[in-house]
């Protein structure tokens, strides 16, 4: 018998029993949609990981953070301590590091980050930011999406250009009442792209000369204090604004409460802010001294191949400096994720499963309906190996059909979850919810036309052992 007369009669069966057939394809559909919709949950979370690591300098990517002489990491959430008059036995990135970095094999670039937390003031808000120093070729890769006007901060300028994070004004809040955006759920009345703020790098001393004001003394500088109180008032900086992120209050990207500027300018502000005395969150000697050169929060380095990106890490902990690379974060996250979708994708496989069952039902069923058909078809000479394959081929229509319509249903479904629950809301990261790719919707047709024929096996074997007299007679 040709597979073309197989084919027609398997479609043809199928077409008789619409209704059991229906329900049967039903049971499919709805087992490969849940088990598409399952999986895609997790290649969601997994798509959302990877487009926040080309965000935060790829799977080429390393983060160099010091060490202090007891070993404690110095980084951006560091401590200042005391090191010893020589600091020979604390590890620190200067400039001298960034250019030893950059002399080692297999680094295709290396540039300092710096990270100083300062107070912005307009009006009645003020708000806390993180100043994140990078250099303009470290932020071209970063490649932000920006609002409409904005640009990156330029090294050139005489001033310190800021770029704000779209979400830096969640922590702004009113001086007397302290109540913002997380009280409230209302954004102060402040436009990034055009109002001027004054930002106040030496915090401590300004609370000292508020202090000081509210207990009715002058500070130090101010007419008629005589010289006799020792606060110096901190200048406040008229700092120039070069754009704002794209994105909302409740769009998260990897810089949306970073407020990005160049790390050469900021370090120039910072030294006259601060000259003669230790700057916030920089190592001193043991009396308390400025340490003798300037330290950097991190060094982020690129590895010219992702391949020897573990080598590089290797030789950079050797000199003495603490690691992290993106692919250890991958590699771990990819362990995680890969229980999340087996657990997701057992559970969709039940509703498969209770499809299967279906199936076999469905076939059994069909066997007692032709056994007369079947006990003619060997006695006119057709094979054992055809009857086998007739109906295999009917539950293979069966899952290939149930398999294509929940594919549709799945994506669907996918679109509308992704519609009603933006990403960054569950995830925290943007991106949706649920990814379905092609490659996915290609191996859940497969899988259910292999479940179809593995639940339709046992009654096609059992259609090759019907005596054909015993057929032929059968009522």
């Amino acid at each position: 018998m040709r597979w073309s007369d197989l084919l027609r009669m398997s479609a043809g069966s199928l077409k008789r029993r619409k209704l059991r057939a229906f329900l049967t394809i039903l049971g499919v559909v709805i087992g490969t949609a849940s088990i598409v919709v399952m999986i895609s949950l997790g290649l969601g979370l997994q798509q959302s990981m990877y487009e926040q690591m080309e965000l935060d300098g790829g799977t080429t990517g390393l983060t160099v953070t010091g060490k202090t002489d007891d070993g404690m990491m110095y980084g951006s959430y560091s401590y200042s301590t005391d090191t010893g008059d020589d600091g020979e036995t604390a590890k620190y990135i200067t400039d001298e590091t960034i250019r030893e970095f950059k002399m080692l094999e297999h680094v295709k670039s290396a540039d300092p980050v710096l990270n100083f937390s300062a107070l912005a003031l307009k009006g009645k808000y003020e708000g806390y930011i993180q100043l994140y120093g990078m250099t303009h070729e470290a932020m071209e890769r970063l490649n932000p999406e920006l609002e409409p006007g904005g640009r990156l901060p330029d090294p050139d300028s005489p001033e310190l250009e800021m770029l704000f994070g779209n979400m830096v004004l969640v922590d702004f809040y009113e001086k007397g009442t302290g109540s913002g955006y997380w009280e409230t759920g209302e954004l102060p009345d402040i436009d990034l792209s055009k109002d001027k703020l004054f930002v106040i790098l030496d915090q401590d001393s300004y609370y000292q000369t508020q202090e000081t004001a509210d207990l009715g003394a002058a500070p130090a500088d101010s007419e008629g204090s005589g010289g006799r109180n020792t606060v110096k008032t901190p200048k406040k900086y008229v700092l120039g604004v070069c754009g704002v992120i794209a994105g909302g209050p409740d769009t998260y990207n990897a810089n949306s409460y970073n407020v990005l500027c160049d790390i050469y300018k900021l370090r120039e502000y910072l030294q006259k802010e601060f000259r003669g005395r230790a700057i916030p969150g920089q190592p001193t000697t043991q009396n308390g001294k400025p340490y003798g050169q300037f330290v950097y929060s991190s060094a982020s380095l690129q590895a010219d191949d992702m391949d020897h990106v573990e080598e590089l890490a290797q030789t950079i902990r050797s000199l003495g400096y603490d690691v992290y690379t993106n692919v250890e974060y991958i590699n771990g996250m990819k362990k995680t994720l890969g229980m999340v979708q087996a657990v997701l994708g057992g559970i969709g496989a039940v509703s498969l499963l209770v499809a299967a069952i279906g199936i076999a039902n469905t076939m059994m069923m069909a066997i007692y309906e032709r056994t007369k058909e079947i006990g003619v078809m060997k006695v006119i000479g057709c094979s054992l190996k055809n009857i086998r394959q007739l109906f295999l081929l009917e539950a293979a229509f069966i899952g290939l059909i149930g398999g294509i319509a929940g594919n549709v249903l799945s994506l669907i479904i996918s679109g509308v979850i992704n519609v009603l629950i933006p990403g960054e809301s569950l995830w925290g990261t943007e991106g949706n919810i649920s990814y379905i790719p092609v490659w996915l919707m290609l191996a859940s047709m497969g899988f259910a036309v292999l479940v179809g024929m593995a639940a339709g096996y046992f009654p096609a074997v059992r259609a090759m052992k019907l005596s054909p007299l015993a057929a032929i007679r059968n009522e």
